[in-house]
């Protein structure tokens, strides 16, 4: 009986034992917290809007991007408050930020201060600034304010390119209001391509971000910043695990040119791409899927002038590999205009490299008159389709540039099991543009079997490359 006593009482205190290694391990993040609060800030910002109704007093709507959930969770209630509920010509908005330089320069996000006629920024210390917009950037979602201040205190960017899926991170703001709130997680990815911005890496982490942390900053253990906090993922219009922050490398970039020029350019390829899929894989003879393919050279662009083409797959660009599609925009935008880079492709199943001078990334109206104005390539193929010749205006509506054929209808089969739909119209066949259906039908006869093979479409505004494989 004594024995048993014994061994339990040595049980428990391995046990005890091991529970206070296990809470060692655990991060302390008060250190952090005492040395970098104060340079942490807080942004409100008011613009000149009529509204059907309003905020109770001393409440602020905060300043909610409209492609976030929260923007029409938020928009429809409150514009649902009574006419006679206080309504104001003035809406106010609030944010976070944090001080970069001694003097006074201060980084926050784009929709934070987006159309703002008046920036205020409040210090830990209760100093309030009215602060001067230097530069706004739409795309990377950052803003750079300057206060007229001095001896402030700054916090230390780190490098975000050295992260590791599963390290501890921390963030600081001011959701709803709550000034210098701390939120702590890890990072649950990198290099994440949001639908509304490809040319940003976020950096995805399940740290509580809610309204008001937006431009407040992302911390690793070592008290620096790896990101800026800009958007959260819900479909309840709360915090749901999904926060995204603008990478610092891509920030440090952003801060130099607006703090310079005022304004942000970007490299631009001029091409169209998509991710290569299995099925894909096998129609261009690679062993495993990886790279960007090429949908569409843009007319004019670098790529075109370079000698690029449809169905060019880039696996390296200036050194860097392009596993996804997705891995290029970021690399391109972050390119030095008119610098001459090395891009590596897979053309006919032989590797390649183009040097291609990188030109400046138009605007977004730029980018759509190119599109309209261009003349794409045109190839296709299929089994069990009726397709019929591209009519002048029909040339014109899908810029064949005098190629393709239209796909009339289409019954069981290859081309159907290939995700090839009635109204498609279909450029090339693996590799090979389609004049017209004369051309259509003769290529049929002689398409190869027991493998896929690459077809290029166009549907909806876009070309589209698809994976066709006819049984033996």
């Amino acid at each position: 009986m004594y024995h048993k006593i014994i061994k339990t009482i040595v049980i428990l205190i391995a046990l005890v034992h091991l529970n206070i290694v296990q809470a060692r391990s655990l991060p302390d993040f008060t250190e952090l917290v005492n040395k970098n609060f104060s340079a942490v800030v807080n942004i409100s910002t008011s613009m000149k809007k009529s509204a059907p109704g309003s905020l109770p007093r001393g409440h602020n709507l905060p300043d909610i991007p409209e492609n976030s959930p929260f923007h029409e969770f938020f928009k429809k209630y409150f514009d649902e408050l009574p006419e006679g509920q206080g309504p104001s010509q003035e809406r106010s908005s609030l944010g976070s930020g944090f001080i970069i330089s001694e003097d006074g320069y201060v980084i926050t996000n784009h929709h934070v201060v987006n159309n703002a006629e008046e920036i205020i920024v409040r210090l830990n210390d209760r100093r309030e600034f009215t602060a001067e917009l230097i530069g706004t950037d739409k795309r990377s979602d950052i803003a750079v304010l300057k206060i007229e201040a001095t001896d402030l205190p700054t916090l230390k960017l780190g490098n975000s390119s050295s992260l590791n899926v599963g390290e501890w991170v921390l963030a600081i703001g001011s959701p709803f209001g709550f000034d210098h709130s701390v939120t702590a997680g890890i990072i649950s990815a990198i290099g994440r391509s949001l639908p509304n911005e490809n040319y940003v890496p976020f950096i995805q982490t399940d740290v509580a971000i809610n309204p008001g942390n937006s431009g407040g900053p992302l911390f690793n253990l070592d008290g620096e910043v790896i990101g800026v906090n800009s958007q959260i993922y819900s479909r309840t219009g709360g915090f749901m695990g999904l926060s995204f922050a603008v990478p610092v490398n891509v920030v440090k970039n952003v801060y130099t040119q607006l703090r310079k020029n005022g304004r942000v350019a970007r490299g631009w390829l001029g091409v169209l791409i998509q991710d290569v899929t299995r099925e894909l894989a096998e129609s261009f003879n690679m062993k495993h899927p990886h790279g960007a393919l090429i949908a569409k050279v843009l007319a004019d662009g670098p790529a075109e002038k370079a000698g690029m083409e449809v169905g060019d797959i880039v696996v390296k660009f200036n050194g860097n590999k392009v596993s996804f599609s997705s891995d290029l925009p970021p690399l391109v935008g972050s390119t030095p205009v008119d610098s001459n880079v090395d891009v590596e492709i897979i053309r006919r199943s032989k590797h390649k490299t183009i040097q291609v001078k990188i030109s400046e990334l138009p605007t977004d109206d730029g980018v759509m008159a190119k599109k309209r104005n261009e003349k794409s390539d045109a190839d296709a193929n299929s089994l069990n389709v009726i397709a019929k010749d591209l009519t002048k205006e029909q040339e014109k509506e899908f810029e064949s540039d005098g190629h393709g054929v239209l796909v009339e209808k289409i019954y069981a089969g290859p081309a159907q099991k290939a995700g090839i739909r009635q109204g498609d119209v279909i450029l090339q066949i693996n590799n090979i543009k389609i004049n017209n259906v004369s051309h259509f039908s003769e290529m049929m006869k002689d398409l190869p079997k027991g493998r896929s093979i690459p077809v290029l479409i166009h549907r909806q505004g876009s070309p589209i490359f698809l994976a066709l494989k006819i049984d033996e």
